[in-house]
């Protein structure tokens, strides 16, 4: 069972390896791999990246465009599911509506406490559905690069960093 909750992410600053826990958020891996399979998040970037904090991706195009078609409907919030905001541990992003997590998700670069549902301001938090086994590497070295505001958006990397591909591997 937990070969296939492995995907591997390849992006322009090299690859890494993720465990998704799919035992403790179903609702969240089911999700994410939905997206994996019909390829959604091929071609888009991590478009927010903030040092020391995190690092965030799968829902813009590298021209700074929301990326609609494919989009699927908001999940519900698994941020009670016992998992921490912790280093290298991968979580869905939403807006201040709890249930509202699509597409984007975001790699802590260091442990992340007031994210977690139990010290989050609004009481719900963020939910966290996999980590980095392999790769955080390749995590740090988004986290280094230059970063610049793009028309609304700030912490927007100079230079795209995209993600190529997202793919389930069998161990």
């Amino acid at each position: 069972m937990a070969a296939s909750n492995v995907v591997v992410m390849d992006t322009s600053l090299g690859t890494m390896k993720i465990e998704l826990d799919a035992a403790k958020a179903p609702v969240t891996v089911a999700n994410f791999l939905g997206y994996v399979d019909d390829k959604f998040y091929d071609g888009t970037v991590f478009h927010r990246v903030i040092p020391n904090f995190m690092i965030q991706g799968g829902g813009l195009t590298s021209d700074m465009q929301d990326k609609r078609e494919g989009q699927k409907p908001a999940i519900k919030n698994e941020s009670s599911n016992g998992l921490k905001n912790e280093t290298g541990t991968l979580a869905m992003a939403r807006t201040s509506a709890p249930d509202s997590a699509t597409s984007q998700f975001f790699i802590n670069v260091k442990d992340n406490a007031f994210l977690d549902k139990e010290k989050a301001q609004d009481g719900v938090g963020y939910a966290v559905f996999g980590k980095v086994v392999e790769g955080m590497d390749v995590v740090r070295k988004i986290e280094q690069v230059k970063t610049a505001t793009k028309g609304p958006h700030q912490n927007v990397p100079v230079d795209a960093v995209a993600i190529k591909s997202v793919k389930v591997v069998s161990e």
